[in-house]
């Protein structure tokens, strides 16, 4: 009989621990950018559909940034990309300082396409990097556990924003020094994990992808058809179709929660900022639940669920019915919790030599976000309620392809 494959080996622990804070850091600047987007609603007057230039800035650089990231990724190797998407990181959290000091909406666009530009170098990396630390038939739960710290960092950044930023303009204050300070601290801390990870030992890891034909061909994630181009493998294509509309919809959901809170249900921003820390912890719930889950339910099946959920959950938030719509809402990200990285994991399989190609495709799929807060915020600055209708759309193809299209055809 086949023994269980182990979660991960002793020899990746310290290696795996560093990888899953990256995951962390990425989740808190991912959310704090939402909370962005409200702040700069009230300092910088731009409306709703404006300030959705935000999410544009930063997914955006996903497209841009993500193959470059993959060809780099595949000619230096894991611990260079790394050090790569931290320079950048750190770049763009520093040029919020000439931003603020300008008082300009689009040199704070500047300088999050920059910082997006390390989280797409760092999302490339990462999940191929995670993946490969260990059997790839728990290369699922190993995806699903790290991106569990992504939704903890998700949880950190709206309270640190809400306290630093909406806290600073609730008597209607249009001062940016905030920003400045908060973004400048993160910036060194990005150094100093980029210097730490420098004297990290990297184990030596054998290409999981290009095992020996005499293995069991699924376990190990080789090209079972090798002769076939990447963009042949209709699994693949398939996942960055559905990594486009899953980011779409969070990058939607995310960027209007607080104006929905201010909106509907009559919070002050500050409030409604820090609500966003408890939406959050809705979705790293989901994370660690999906995780669990997984050792027991097809990672397809689970994904195909979850859809469901977020259909039904969308459908109540748009009716606008006070705290029931309002716990859908949350809901919304409990369920939108496993969907990426099991995307990610599912897209992955069987590539063979095409893996590390395939993940920048994939990471190149995030360019959803950019583009949806803005479809959304046209009709947010009418009903923000009403606009959750339109993540309806994302959900069910993300439900078919984890119903069906997540199968590798050979």
């Amino acid at each position: 009989m086949t023994p269980k494959p182990e979660f991960t080996e002793k020899k990746f622990i310290v290696t795996f621990v560093f990888v899953t804070s990256l995951f962390l850091m990425w989740g808190l600047l991912h959310s704090m950018s939402d909370v962005l987007n409200k702040h700069f609603q009230t300092v910088l007057n731009v409306t709703k559909a404006q300030s959705g230039l935000i999410q544009l800035s930063v997914f955006g650089a996903y497209f841009v940034m993500s193959i470059p990231a993959g060809y780099f990724l595949k000619k230096f190797g894991y611990k260079p990309g790394v050090i790569l998407g931290l320079l950048l990181f750190a770049i763009g959290t520093f040029l919020f300082v000439p931003a603020a000091n300008a008082a300009s909406f689009n040199f704070f666009r500047v300088a999050l396409f920059i910082l997006g530009c390390g989280m797409a170098t760092l999302e490339t990396v990462a999940h191929p990097f995670a993946a490969a630390l260990g059997d790839q038939r728990t290369s699922d739960r190993r995806l699903n556990f790290s991106q569990s710290f992504n939704a903890v960092g998700a949880i950190i950044g709206p309270a640190v924003g809400s306290y630093f930023l909406l806290r600073a303009t609730s008597g209607h204050s249009t001062d940016l020094s905030s920003v400045k300070s908060l973004y400048t601290a993160i910036g060194c801390i990005i150094l100093l994990i980029a210097t730490a990870f420098l004297f990290v030992k990297v184990p030596v890891l054998t290409d999981p992808h290009a095992a020996s034909a005499s293995e069991e061909p699924d376990a190990l994630n080789i090209d079972t058809a090798p002769s076939k181009k990447l963009y042949e493998h209709r699994h693949f294509i398939w996942a960055v179709t559905a990594q486009f509309f899953n980011v779409a919809a969070q990058g939607g959901t995310w960027a209007y929660f607080i104006n929905y809170g201010h909106d509907v249900m009559g919070f002050n921003d500050q409030a409604a900022g820090s609500y966003m820390s408890i939406f959050m912890a809705m979705m790293a719930a989901g994370r660690f639940i999906g995780t669990f889950l997984m050792r027991f339910i097809a990672p397809n099946k689970l994904l195909a669920a979850f859809a469901g959920g977020s259909i039904i959950s969308c459908l109540i938030v748009a009716q606008a019915w006070g705290w029931p719509s309002y716990i859908a809402l949350m809901m919304i990200n409990f369920f939108f919790s496993i969907m990426f990285p099991t995307i990610f994991s599912l897209g992955l399989k069987n590539l063979g030599r095409h893996t590390q190609q395939a993940s920048s495709f994939i990471s190149m799929g995030v360019v959803g976000g950019a583009f949806f807060p803005l479809i959304m915020g046209q009709i947010a600055n009418h009903d923000v309620a009403r606009a959750y209708y339109l993540p309806i759309i994302c959900y069910v193809v993300i439900f078919l392809f984890g119903a069906k299209f997540y199968k590798v055809k050979n």
